[in-house]
């Protein structure tokens, strides 16, 4: 039974990276593998298929919170959108000189990450980037380092990147200790990049186009931007401290900002009839945010919590650490292997791998997987959501950014990874 299911799995995870190539979405081969993994489960077991719908509602109600947390954030992210409030942020960037605004760019862009998530930080930032540096050499490097800069920046956030909050959601890291420990090698990797560009990138943004300082054609103000960029803003940012005063579930702070938020969206401009007033409502959001994503979420953390369940996980990280005997050499791998493969099932493999009996919260383990899996897969540009995605927007070919950009991110991968490694002993929490 274990051999049907891992090959399963692994012929499932193969098609997953092969998406583009083979024309199925990742969504879909996600969602069979997980059913199927658990359907052999439940009919081979030896035990009972009572003991194995046991076990798949425990692993449910954890899958649950973590999607009921990524539907909240999206909509809330979506809203903002609709509204225009990112605005707020990109119409005050107005630099003409190439090495500044690069700096300008590759902070908001760490900062909003850590605020919204890394992919659609990556979209707002490229469609500002588009309007800012007409010239495309100079803007294909803008965009590699606007994927280095969201990725590093959803690292060290429990909102900012799906597998941080992952493992935020799951009980393995606190969201003041992961701020805490992972902001200096998150700004090291992506420092480390940004300063070489400063001194070879070379060149000027070229022709100003009209409007240059819009990230959308449109320009006419939409009444309630402000309100709902800094409610939602505040929103999100409110998940972590719910969380800590009240010991709940952090979905359930995601969805109370959800309320406030659509409740608010209901009252701004009551003039509108329904038809025009939805675009801008929660309602309409909701059929905006990226529900592929999240279905395909749901798929690979079953098909993963089907390998946990039959504790072939357990077994594997125990051959890991027979053969290769530190852990930190493992998950500076796991970070590697994540820009080739999706960190998604990566992290929700090592939350499996690793027993919290035995690697308590906050554990090293824990910090350093969230900093790998976060950052490595800014190495190749089919490595992060934020990657394929800017790939998309701007037709950036898979052997330049290897050529010019995937160099540059290892190096402030493993320079990051250096900083936490030396930092850990002095900001280490014990149970």
């Amino acid at each position: 039974m274990e051999i049907t299911v891992i090959i399963l799995f692994v012929v499932g995870y193969l098609i997953i990276a092969l998406e583009h190539p083979v024309r199925i979405n990742k969504a879909a081969t996600a969602i069979l593998t997980g059913v199927l993994c658990w359907t052999i489960y439940g009919v081979m077991d030896h035990h009972s298929v009572e003991h194995v719908k046991e076990q798949l509602s425990h692993h449910l109600s954890q899958v649950g919170g973590i999607l009921f947390f990524l539907m909240g954030a999206m909509t809330i992210v979506e809203l903002i959108d609709a509204y225009h409030g990112f605005r707020i942020i990109t119409d005050r960037i107005t630099t003409r000189n190439p090495k500044t605004l690069l700096w300008v760019i590759c902070w908001v862009t760490f900062f909003l990450s850590a605020l919204l998530d890394n992919l659609t930080t990556a979209i707002v930032m490229v469609s500002l980037v588009r309007k800012l540096v007409p010239d495309k050499n100079m803007r294909l490097f803008f965009c590699g380092m606007i994927v280095i800069a969201a990725n590093a920046g959803g690292a060290w956030s429990p909102i900012g990147d799906v597998t941080t909050t992952m493992l935020w959601i799951g009980g393995q890291i606190s969201a003041v200790n992961i701020i805490k420990t992972l902001l200096l090698p998150s700004i090291v990797c992506m420092l480390v990049p940004l300063i070489y560009l400063q001194f070879t990138l070379k060149g000027d943004l070229g022709h100003e186009e009209p409007n240059a300082h819009s990230t959308s054609g449109q320009h006419t103000e939409v009444r309630g931007s402000r309100l709902m960029f800094f409610l939602g803003i505040g929103g999100l940012i409110s998940v972590p401290v719910f969380k800590t005063l009240t010991n709940m579930p952090p979905y359930l702070g995601m969805l109370l900002a959800l309320g406030v938020l659509w409740v608010v969206s209901e009252l701004i401009n009551p003039d509108m009839d329904d038809a025009e007033k939805k675009p801008y409502t929660a309602a309409g959001a909701l059929t905006r945010i990226d529900v592929p994503s999240v279905l395909f979420f749901l798929g690979i953390l079953l098909a993963v919590g089907a390998l946990e369940s039959m504790e072939i996980l357990s077994h594997f990280s125990a051959y890991l650490e027979k053969s290769l005997g530190d852990n930190r050499i493992i998950i500076t791998l796991i970070g590697i292997l994540s820009s080739i493969v999706d960190n998604v099932p990566l992290v929700a493999a090592s939350m499996g791998m690793y027993s919290m009996e035995t690697y308590h919260t906050d554990h090293m383990i824990w910090e350093y997987l969230a900093y790998c899996a976060g950052t490595g897969g800014s190495i190749l540009i089919i490595g992060s959501a934020a990657g394929v995605a800017v790939m998309g927007m701007e037709k950036i070919d898979f052997i330049w950014y290897l050529k010019r950009i995937s160099l540059l991110a290892m190096l402030g991968y493993f320079a990051g990874a250096i900083i936490y490694l030396i930092i850990y002993p002095y900001l280490a929490v014990h149970p």
